[in-house]
This record gives C-alpha cells, sequence and structure tokens, in this order.
C-alpha cells in the first residue's frame, strides 16, 4: 500500500499540467513577467529522484540520495550563477564601450548612457538606464551606475567611482570610464584563463569522487553483492550514507578550494 501511494505521488509529481490548467495559467500571467523558481527545473527534477531510492534501498538510499542531490543541486547552482555573472559583466563591458564612444564625439552623458542602455542587456542596461534619467533630472548619473544587480554590483561600484569622481572634479568622464573598461576587460581575461588552467583539477575531483561507484560495480561483477549488502539496511546502510557523504564533502570541498583561487 505505501508503495503504491508513493508512485502515485510521483506520478502527480511529474504529470505535464491539462490544458484547462494552461490556460488558466496564461491568463494569470498576462500583462506581467511570469514568476521563476529560484531554481531552475532540471535542479528541481533531481529530488524526484529520492523517491525511487527510498522504495529500492529504505532509509539508507534515501539519506544517501539526499546527500547526493544536495550536492548536485548546490553545484548546479554555483555554475548557474558563475555563468550569470560572467554574461553580465561582458554585458557591462559592452554597454561601457557604447558609452565611452559617445562621449568622445561630444554627446552628453545622459545621452551616452541612455544609448547604452539601448544597446545591451541584462542588468547593465538598467543601471546605464537608471543612470541616463538620472543626469536627466540634474541628479548624479554615478549613483544611478551603482544601482545595479548584485552578481556584478563590484564592478559597478568601480565604475560609479570613477563616474562621481569625474562628476565632483571635472575630470574627463571618458578617461576615467576607459581606464575602468580596461580594468574590467582585464579581469574577464584574468578569470577566463584561472577557470581554464582549473578545468583540470575540476575534473580530476569529479573523477575521484565517482571512483567508489566504479568500485562498486567491479565488485558486483566479481560476485561480492555489494549493491545488496548497501541497500540491505543495517551496517550496509550505514556505509552507504557515510561513503555518500564523504565522498559529496570532497566534492564541496574541492569546489571551495578552486574558488578560492579565482576569486
Amino acid at each position: 500500500m505505501t508503495v503504491a501511494l508513493l508512485c502515485a505521488a510521483l506520478a502527480v509529481l511529474v504529470a505535464p499540467p491539462g490544458r484547462a490548467r494552461i490556460r488558466f495559467a496564461a491568463t494569470r500571467t498576462a500583462g506581467r513577467q511570469r514568476r521563476r523558481l529560484p531554481v531552475p527545473a532540471a535542479e528541481n527534477a533531481m529530488v524526484v529522484l529520492c523517491v525511487p531510492a527510498a522504495l529500492v534501498g529504505g532509509l539508507g538510499a534515501f539519506l544517501a540520495a539526499s546527500l547526493l542531490t544536495a550536492t548536485v543541486r548546490t553545484r548546479m547552482r554555483r555554475n548557474r550563477i558563475a555563468r550569470r555573472r560572467t554574461a553580465q559583466r561582458k554585458h557591462l563591458l559592452d554597454g561601457l564601450e557604447i558609452v565611452i564612444a559617445e562621449l568622445r564625439v561630444g554627446a552628453h552623458p545622459a545621452t551616452a548612457a541612455s544609448a547604452a542602455a539601448a544597446e545591451c542587456s541584462g542588468s547593465a542596461a538598467r543601471a546605464f538606464e537608471i543612470a541616463a534619467a538620472r543626469a536627466r533630472l540634474g541628479g548624479s548619473a554615478a549613483d544611478g551606475v551603482r544601482r545595479g544587480d548584485d552578481a556584478i554590483a563590484a564592478e559597478l561600484g568601480r565604475i560609479a567611482d570613477a563616474w562621481r569622481i569625474a562628476e565632483e572634479h571635472g575630470l574627463a568622464l571618458a578617461e576615467l570610464l576607459e581606464a575602468a573598461r580596461r580594468d574590467l576587460l582585464a579581469r574577464i581575461r584574468f578569470g577566463s584563463r584561472v577557470d581554464s588552467a582549473l578545468a583540470g583539477a575540476r575534473a580530476t575531483a569529479a573523477v575521484l569522487a565517482a571512483l567508489p561507484i566504479l568500485g562498486i560495480g567491479l565488485g558486483q561483477l566479481m560476485g561480492a553483492a555489494p549493491v545488496r549488502v548497501l541497500l540491505g539496511g543495517g551496517a550496509g546502510a550505514a556505509l552507504l550514507v557515510v561513503g555518500t557523504g564523504l565522498a559529496c564533502a570532497g566534492l564541496l570541498w574541492s569546489d571551495a578550494i578552486t574558488r578560492r583561487v579565482a576569486a
């Protein structure tokens, strides 16, 4: 009875929505931006894997699957944030190039920021749009640049500092922004080189974390039946949970080391 209920719950989770639900959702989201989940659907789908693990191996398999799912979700979320930050930094670099080009041909800072907001995208576009609006109203465009996405808050802060120095001391804004652009470009190139250099270390950590699975497969082929021991409860279940926890901890630890090097 319990197995049947769990299977029914799993079917409800993965079942596609009906046409009526789709039309109702479209009606609710019409005229406004669709609300997004805090994590992608691929990460959410991994939680469903814990249910069959519990059905096959009991509590020990469920705990091991939960640890593995949490680790994979954490790594996927961090990789997604890193990719988003890289994309936002490139958008900011494009916007800076447009602002500098407009300033050098004699455009007003508000006009230059507006042109950059129209050409680039992402958080950089929003920051330059706010800066243009503040400059038109007689305020400080530097404050508008600073109000950007948290993913590139440090980069926007450096650009806002250069912009404020130009406003307060009457220096050439194009020259200061050009220095900020070169600094941002150097940081992007350095980050790309570091990521390339650390690719081997990350691959090695992933291979080492997957070695226990290879050992289990070899033991199964030799007739030692490690799968039956690990899924049979008792000491085997405890070993499964502890081994999975150590492998996940090692993988997260190696990620922390590589992130510290790249920071």
